[in-house]
């Protein structure tokens, strides 16, 4: 007899080789992706050529005659700002928001791109997103100088609910307060990719170039200046990766259900070969051995030998251990009430001792 349920080896040697590689390539996509430091390396940098850097723009400033200094740390960027200095935060998200308002109050103008609502709250009080849409050509629709120069340019991903006191342009993804504070809801205008697309170019210039010295700030996950705000690893990670997550947690279970044994009834299966009882008998008895079963031996040689007696003494199969022990006694006068329906023996001396006193019974019953 054998049984076709599975079982926890069975399933997990059919599931461990793709768990294995789901783990592997998670961890090498996570390890990358703490190195790179960001979901884009080089996005909105002034050093990358990639076309989502920023190194046209940086070019272009620099033969205006604006000094850009690159920094990467809340301190680069506290120690470079100065009175004349045009503040560029890339993801101010990733900095504490009141080392934010701190670094705002030290510069003459600055231009953050697509905070949340947290920042918000200081570098315009009162500013709250309106949305999420997608990039793409927007009129400025306003009277901010920069976009009314720039005319048509790409803009739009987050867009801002403003106020009275404050301007709104191209559909409210560009934001200016006092002419010195700006929200541009996507970095896209500043990139080598679309700078030359519509005005893009002539608004980032004039954004960032009206000052001397431009501090180009890209925070990240590990910067000081983060702080309590700094974000967790889950915050940091696209959210196409735990839309990859789950398909690959559905396909890992229904690769386990496809691998995995059917759970059914005991099925009769034949043996390849013939196997003599005797040794059957004894290969049995050698498990139960090792595994110190004495008990559980004695009870199956006590319910062999009740099965062989009931129908010597006329009784049936369901027949009561009252009903049984009296019939050996008018069979044969001995009380085997102990030996039929006692505590089984604990050892393997006792073992044996109970046995023979079970086959003496049988014979004795039987009149042998």
């Amino acid at each position: 007899m054998t049984t076709v349920s599975p079982d926890g080896k069975r399933i997990w040697q059919a599931a461990r080789a793709p768990l294995f590689i789901a783990v592997v390539v998670l961890l090498g996509a996570v390890g990358l992706l703490l190195v790179q430091g960001g979901d884009t390396r080089g996005a909105l940098d002034p050093g990358a050529a990639e076309p989502a850097g920023s190194l046209a723009l940086a070019r272009l400033l620099e033969q205006q005659g604006v000094r850009i200094v690159t920094a990467r740390t809340f301190d680069e960027a506290s120690k470079a700002l100065q009175d004349n200095a045009t503040l560029l935060v890339t993801e101010p998200d990733l900095v504490q928001p009141a080392k934010l308002g701190e670094l705002r109050g030290r510069a003459a103008d600055a231009v953050f791109i697509a905070p949340g609502e947290d920042t918000l709250d200081i570098l315009l009080p009162g500013v709250g997103v309106a949305g999420e849409s997608d990039v793409g050509v927007r009129t400025p629709g306003c009277t901010v100088a920069a976009a009314v120069a720039a005319g048509n340019a790409v803009l739009g991903g987050t867009e801002y609910a403003a106020h009275e006191r404050v301007r709104s342009c191209y559909d409210g993804s560009l934001l200016q307060m006092s002419g010195s504070t700006t929200l541009l809801g996507t970095g896209a205008p500043l990139t080598n990719d679309r700078l030359d697309d519509e005005g893009d170019a002539a608004l980032a210039l004039r954004l960032l170039g009206r000052q001397a010295t431009l501090v180009w700030y890209l925070p990240t996950a590990g910067d000081a200046g983060a702080g309590e705000h700094q974000r967790s690893l889950t915050e940091l990670l696209p959210r196409g990766w735990f839309f990859g997550a789950v398909q690959l947690g559905v396909a890992a279970v229904l690769f386990v259900l496809w691998r995995a044994r059917r759970l059914g009834p005991v099925v009769p299966e034949p043996l390849p070969v013939v196997v003599r009882a005797a040794e059957t008998v004894e290969g049995r008895a050698r498990l139960y051995r090792r595994s110190g079963s004495a008990a559980h031996a004695a009870e199956i040689l006590r319910q062999a030998t009740l099965s062989r007696l009931v129908p010597v003494l006329g009784l049936g199969a369901d027949a009561e251990p009252a009903a049984v022990v009296s019939a050996v006694m008018a069979r044969c006068g001995r009380d085997a009430g102990v030996l039929l329906y006692g505590p089984p023996p604990g050892d393997d001396a006792s073992l044996v001792a109970f046995a023979d006193e079970l086959d003496r019974l049988e014979r004795e019953v039987r009149g042998f």
